[in-house]
């Protein structure tokens, strides 16, 4: 499954300064999730882009590339781009690889022991978007905190992508009543995320979820949670009454 980062480019909803940053290595993924997103970008409408995805692909060895091509979730249409290129699949190489092809994202400074929170949060107010990318895949758990509520949707769905994400940290998360709809919402289509049960249960009870999505997912509780969240006042009126009408259903 893609990453929500990935999934933001295929969609085409990133801006021309993000997608020059991404075709010259600043946005960095799992290899292969950049491998795919380098090639999609070397037929961006810009030529600036394309040709900035195209020199950064030309500048990984093909060794690498060969050995992420043996994986199954390398698409049809990259193996095809780089078959042209002379590159197949190297024999035996069969998982992607967790690090990235390339990384030429900002240097970030390390945040000093001793800042509070507020000049934490001035800190990050002052990075460009491009820093603020790299923090939310680089960054800690704390900066992912305060990152999850940018109003940038590129940021936040690079927070929802950083490889140091555990489900621990989607759980809290999936809790929080000041983050966007947005970001409850690609937790919620994360099938991995939704077998965590506590992801679930914290979704349906944020008063922020999609009333759509909450009641879909209310068929995954059990009887004691369901019945919880039948009598909480903080999620609307439709959730409780459905949860009600489940509870009759199931005795």
């Amino acid at each position: 499954m893609d990453s929500p980062l990935l999934d933001i480019f295929k969609r085409g909803d990133v801006p021309r300064d993000v997608r020059l940053d991404a075709a010259q290595g600043a946005i960095v993924l799992r290899a292969q999730e950049q491998l795919e997103l380098l090639v999609m970008l070397t037929g961006d409408a810009d030529p600036e882009v394309a040709a900035a995805a195209d020199r950064t692909l030309a500048s990984v060895p093909a060794p690498s590339l060969a050995s992420i091509l043996g994986s199954a979730e390398v698409s049809l249409e990259t193996k095809a781009l780089l078959a042209a290129r002379g590159i197949q699949a190297a024999a035996g190489a069969a998982a992607a690889l967790d690090d990235p092809l390339v990384d030429a994202s900002p240097e970030l400074e390390a945040a000093p022991e001793d800042e509070k929170d507020e000049s934490t949060l001035q800190r990050i107010a002052n990075l460009n978007v491009a820093k603020r990318i790299a923090l939310a895949m680089k960054g800690t758990r704390e900066e992912r905190a305060i990152l999850i509520r940018d109003p940038n949707r590129i940021v936040t769905s690079a927070v929802l992508s950083s490889p140091k994400m555990t489900d621990t940290e989607i759980g809290a998360i999936a809790k929080m009543a000041n983050v966007s709809e947005d970001v409850l919402r690609t937790i919620a289509h994360n099938r991995a995320w939704l077998k965590n049960y506590s992801v679930t249960l914290a979704l349906i009870k944020n008063p922020k979820t999609p009333v759509a999505l909450s009641m879909n997912m209310l068929s995954r509780l059990t009887e004691k949670d369901l019945k919880l969240v039948s009598t909480d006042r903080n999620v609307p009126d439709v959730l409780r009454t459905t949860a009600r009408r489940k509870m009759v259903i199931e005795k």
